[in-house]
């Protein structure tokens, strides 16, 4: 059995738990509930995991892994490889491309969310984040069919996490109507079984 540091609210956490149901290696995973802050480094995790963030993991001989990408090669490898991310050529690039710019757009709401709920955001930082949405969303929006036509893999899973994330942190931008193509493959994306299975929970 593989130890995971879980949070339910965490969505780098999600991209794991979505990619194990995918690939069938749900059940293989036991979750330990890990809360973490950026302010507060937790010493029980940073035996394992120095930087002290989630997702972790212990695989089933002990290795230790960590970094959200990282751990979904990792179950990838183990179902079989080349299903969440090419194993060559063209295709391999395409899809670490894709997922750069979903794991970034993740991490720029996770980071906004930060700015925005300090007790004095910086109007500047909130500005970029503003302008980098901006053109994220057309982007997204542009390229999502030509996304929806390859395998499901980690570009597709970050993405239909960060459009959850959206409606749980920032609904008040009203992303579907600005991304109504983003948003519709993400509306059915997000009933696929592996998703339905890992909620976001407010707790």
């Amino acid at each position: 059995m593989m130890k995971l540091h879980w949070s339910p609210r965490s969505p780098y956490v999600r991209k794991v738990m979505v990619a194990a149901h995918e690939l069938g290696l749900a059940d293989r995973l036991q979750t330990v509930r890990t809360v973490v802050a950026m302010a507060k480094p937790v010493p029980e995790l940073m035996i394992e995991n120095p930087l002290s963030k989630i997702p972790t993991l212990v695989t089933e001989d002990g290795t230790i892994l960590y970094d959200s990408v990282v751990i979904m090669e990792y179950l990838d490898s183990l179902a079989g490889g080349g299903r969440l991310i090419p194993a060559s050529g063209p295709a391999r690039f395409v899809e670490l491309r894709r997922h750069a710019l979903a794991n970034g757009f993740l991490d720029m709401l996770i980071y906004w969310r930060g700015e925005r709920d300090r007790e004095t955001p910086m109007a500047a930082m909130i500005d970029a984040y503003t302008t980098k949405l901006d053109a994220i969303l057309p982007a997204l929006d542009a390229e999502i069919d030509a996304i929806a036509q390859t395998p499901v893999g980690i570009a597709q899973i970050t993405l239909a996490i960060a459009g959850d994330y959206m409606d749980f942190r920032f609904a008040q931008l009203g992303w579907r109507e600005r991304a109504p193509r983003y948003s519709a493959w993400q509306s059915t994306f997000q009933e696929r079984p592996s998703m339905r299975a890992t909620p976001v929970v407010d707790a």
